[in-house]
């Protein structure tokens, strides 16, 4: 058994890490084991060092934090993870948590509420940042009434990346996936959205204030 919360910290910004590893690290009972920039190093850095805590961005440059959370999850059932991130968005908060994170907290938050989370994610608990804990309940409550809560984690990563300008192909390549799968994919959110068209796609994304 190990003494300290030992922490792995995936942001792809190292000026970020830094400055939330000192954070962390003045703290006695934290040890930070690993760090990385992407989500395929923080795969790699979690088989090897197995942390009890992950404190992941959700903004990374070759897949999302909500792929890398599913991946997390997928491998080991007993993952924590702690979403630590700019959006403030409650779909993405009620993604990260769908996808398997136990808590969210906005880098707009007090320093002091991450330590607070970490502790509580390594104690198996849930949290929410208070500065969008009221909207995520409100949303959770409207939840019929937004589309993109039908969509899976897997989906949603899909159309962040088809957002975001990738091919099919591309995609594939990167959630290791036939681009056939993707195709499919692709037209079972349109059907999800209501939207006929990638164009009415954009659009119903923009309403929804994904982009």
């Amino acid at each position: 058994m190990h003494d300290k919360t030992r922490l792995l910290l995936v942001d792809d910004h190292a000026v970020v890490r830094e400055g939330y590893r000192r954070l962390l690290d003045a703290r006695p009972d934290l040890a930070i084991v690993g760090e990385a920039g992407t989500a395929r190093e923080a795969f790699e850095q979690y088989r090897l060092h197995a942390p009890d805590v992950v404190v992941l961005d959700l903004g990374l440059p070759d897949i999302g934090g909500v792929e890398l959370i599913r991946r997390l999850v997928q491998r080991d059932a007993g993952a924590r993870v702690l979403v630590f991130t700019m959006h403030r968005e409650p779909i993405f908060a009620n993604q990260a948590l769908r996808a398997g994170a136990l808590g969210y907290v906005t880098k707009s938050s007090p320093p002091d509420e991450l330590v607070a989370a970490v502790y509580r994610v390594a104690a198996r608990r849930n949290v929410m940042s208070r500065d969008i804990a009221p909207e995520f309940a409100f949303a959770l409550l409207e939840r019929s009434a937004d589309p993109l809560a039908e969509l899976s984690p897997r989906e949603f990563e899909i159309l962040r990346l088809l957002l975001d300008g990738h091919s099919s192909e591309d995609i594939g390549t990167r959630l290791s996936i036939a681009a056939k799968t993707v195709r499919n994919c692709h037209y079972q959110i349109k059907v999800k959205l209501g939207a006929r068209s990638d164009i009415e796609l954009t659009r119903t994304a923009i309403r929804l204030g994904l982009i």
